[in-house]
């Protein structure tokens, strides 16, 4: 699962990057690498926040989840204050039809992003609940079988 805090602070990187080259006046498109950064960090909390809605079952014994909804929710604040900030700088510099590019550029990350790094994180966390299941089933049976045996 990605860690909102990690994901959060990646995007606080990315975000005064982007407002350092347009204080400076850097162009948009010589701030790609920001922009994908940040772009791929707001994805990252959009996940955790879809992760943390439906937990493993593992995660939902140990009453994690609420601690992670809180982080994830502060997280998306803050995100929302950047995104809201960003807008404002690259309206007035640049125009809003760039504001209107970064969104595309940034939903074009997103589904690439889902397509490729979520889908492998899935597939993980799959495995990692069938080895625990299929763990937590042999030990059911073998301590069935051994009561069994016990018991004549």
């Amino acid at each position: 699962m990605i860690d909102p805090v990690t994901a959060i602070a990646g995007a606080s990187a990315a975000f005064n990057m982007l407002k350092k080259g347009i204080a400076v006046g850097k162009d948009i498109q010589d701030m790609g690498k920001a922009l994908s950064q940040w772009g791929g960090a707001m994805a990252d909390l959009d996940f955790a926040e879809k992760q943390n809605q439906k937990p493993p079952w593992y995660k939902s014994l140990g009453g994690g989840v609420q601690a992670e909804a809180m982080e994830i929710f502060a997280a998306k604040q803050k995100a929302a204050n950047m995104r809201q900030e960003l807008k404002d700088y690259i309206s007035v510099y640049y125009g809003p039809s760039k504001w209107q590019e970064i969104l595309e550029i940034e939903a074009d990350l997103r589904k690439k992003k889902r397509e490729h790094e979520f889908r492998r994180m899935e597939i993980k966390q799959k495995i990692l609940e069938w080895t625990l299941g299929v763990f937590l089933f042999l030990f059911c049976v073998s301590a069935l079988v051994l009561f069994v045996w016990l018991g004549t």
